[in-house]
């Protein structure tokens, strides 16, 4: 099938990265074959996983700029099933090196094009902006997740999100779909949570994914010991919202473990 995802919201903080890491090893556990794609210059979707960025000699960065292959920047994790194009903050210049580049919002869609129909999703982990990486990312992309985290500000940049989402289907990709937004770090003993989780429904309707993420402590525990959610506790409650995102993921694009 080869779907590719980008998990995208240029305000930081959400869970974005949390939850490129832990949908893609939810997918990877129940026997999809997942690429990884870490966009983010920060590369904390690489160091979640356990690579050290600095010890890479290949990255997203040689890859999106033409420079090796896709195929000679992708390493295995320790989750099976799960393949990581990790990247390092060299990808910072990508964004200047490519401003006055012909077809500029290609890059990504070029460097993916060999080894997409070698995987089941492809999620791509952007960075909190909507620079040009981000743009490549959406331009390259099936469908795009975004995750809201449920607290007062939770729609605030939204609004521009998807104004760069309608851009980018108009101009540059016409088949780029919302996957669904995602609600985040809910706690459900704040009645701001759930506030905000009414208002989110009651405006976005069915393009609100039903799984909410809530606060794990295990969840922020899981990134500094280089492992996803479900490698580190295969049993907390993050593991298990993760998880249930997966099935749901599967559900909404038709897709069971038996008929791919």
């Amino acid at each position: 099938m080869g779907k590719i995802i980008s998990i995208a919201n240029q305000k930081g903080g959400v869970g974005k990265t949390t939850t490129a890491v832990n949908l893609s090893a939810a997918l990877a556990v129940m026997e999809y074959k997942v690429l990884l794609v870490d966009a983010d210059p920060q590369a904390n979707a690489s160091s979640g996983l356990g690579i050290n960025p600095d010890e890479l000699e290949k990255c997203a960065y040689e890859c999106f700029m033409g420079q090796a292959p896709v195929q000679d920047c992708i390493i295995d994790t320790d989750t099976p099933n799960l393949s990581l194009l990790p990247t390092r903050i060299d990808l910072v210049g990508a964004e200047v090196e490519l401003v006055n580049e012909k077809n500029r919002e290609y890059f990504v869609r070029r460097a993916l094009e060999p080894i997409k129909e070698e995987y089941d999703f492809v999620i791509i982990d952007c960075s909190p902006s909507l620079g040009l990486i981000t743009v490549n990312a959406l331009a390259a992309s099936d469908s795009v997740i975004i995750p809201i985290q449920s607290e007062y500000f939770a729609l605030e940049g939204l609004g521009k999100l998807l104004n760069t989402v309608r851009i980018v289907q108009t101009r540059l990709n016409p088949g780029l779909n919302i996957e669904g937004l995602l609600i985040t770090m809910y706690d459900s003993r704040l009645r701001l949570a759930r506030q905000v989780v009414e208002d989110v429904r009651g405006h976005f309707k069915r393009l609100v994914f039903d799984t909410l993420i809530y606060r794990n402590t295990k969840l922020a525990e899981a990134p500094s010991y280089g492992k996803s959610i479900i490698m580190y506790d295969a049993l907390s409650a993050g593991a298990v919202n993760y998880l249930n995102l997966a099935n749901e993921l599967l559900k909404r694009n038709n897709m069971t473990n038996n008929g791919k």
